[in-house]
């Protein structure tokens, strides 16, 4: 005699999913803390190298803390107090390296937003040799920036840089002082980090138009959408979630640029060129100022964190807007 089929009861299948109960005859035994296990290597990883870390940074800019000496006295919240007294050592020199920073990250980002932009929609065509060219976009970024600040430097050289040298073969002015002088030095550290960096930018860009389907750009052709209106209605808005990842990228990254003015100018002509995290690593690794050093860092963060809110947030709006 056939044996009925029961259905299982909803309190039945309620203690299966939570891993308590029989298993259902055929399947694999299921525990609650299965989930936990397959992640555990990269939470341990991650409590080890990102949560520890800031905690412990956090913890050292309660004290005054010089690596050198055996006593590191507590002094609260004295090092971010210093950080906004106008008559205090570092507070000044904080918020100088602060607005480097800051026109650095203004004058850096539009064009690593457009440019690779540009380079994408150029390498997205269909023509002989496409993959060498856009090898050799990318070539740059996979240097090291000790690579490219010694090699911009001798080549950025008010004396002897080939820079110059070329500029007064066309005849045009051949004594810019690239290294130290500004403007000049901002629009050599401009343009040596676009150089260095649009390659990345373009591949996830040349990614997101891959992505578009090409049923889209039929349709507007169809519709009469001349080259402009097919990238404004229909490149732009497929873009949207890829841009926002580079806008965002772009900008924490730009903020944090500390090799190439290390290494280029360093930080001349009188500190106008040094960055925030050129001064934290002077004042941590080289004064040995620990506790200066990681409140100086939080308090980056802190504007780094909001910088990228609002990005979030101006992205969100225009979303909501179409």
């Amino acid at each position: 005699m056939q044996r009925l089929k029961t259905r299982p009861s909803a309190t039945a299948v309620e203690e299966r999913s939570r891993g308590r109960g029989p298993a259902p005859a055929g399947s694999r035994s299921y525990r609650w803390w299965t989930p936990y296990l397959f992640t555990a290597p990269y939470l341990a990883l991650f409590l080890t190298f990102v949560v520890v870390p800031i905690g412990y940074g956090l913890w050292i800019s309660l004290f005054h803390w010089d690596i050198n000496l055996p006593a590191k006295p507590f002094v609260g919240l004295d090092n971010y107090r210093e950080l906004f007294d106008s008559d205090s050592v570092e507070g000044p020199r904080f918020w100088r390296a602060m607005r480097a920073t800051g026109l650095f990250t203004a004058l850096s980002l539009p064009f690593l937003l457009a440019v690779p932009l540009l380079v994408a929609l150029l390498m997205n065509g269909k023509f002989r040799g496409r993959n060498l060219y856009r090898a050799v976009y990318f070539a740059p970024y996979v240097l090291g920036v000790a690579v490219v600040g010694l090699l911009w430097r001798f080549l950025l050289d008010g004396n002897i840089g080939m820079v110059n040298h070329y500029l007064g073969a066309l005849g045009l002015p051949d004594d810019i002082q690239w290294t130290t002088d500004t403007p000049s030095a901002w629009w050599a550290l401009v343009g040596v980090t676009v150089w260095w960096t649009l390659g990345f930018n373009a591949v996830i860009y040349l990614a997101g138009l891959q992505d578009i389907p090409a049923e889209l750009y039929e349709a507007a052709k169809v519709d009469g959408a001349g080259p402009w209106q097919r990238f404004r209605h229909v490149t732009l808005p497929g873009l949207r979630p890829v841009a926002l990842f580079v806008v965002n990228a772009t900008l924490l990254s730009s903020a944090n640029m500390f090799g190439q003015s290390y290494l280029i100018t360093g930080g001349a002509p009188a500190d106008q060129t040094k960055t925030a995290i050129f001064l934290i690593a002077e004042t941590g690794l080289r004064r040995f100022e620990m506790g200066s050093a990681s409140a100086m860092s939080f308090v980056l963060s802190a504007a780094l964190m909001a910088a990228s809110a609002l990005v979030f947030r101006l992205f969100r709006e225009r979303q909501e807007e179409r």
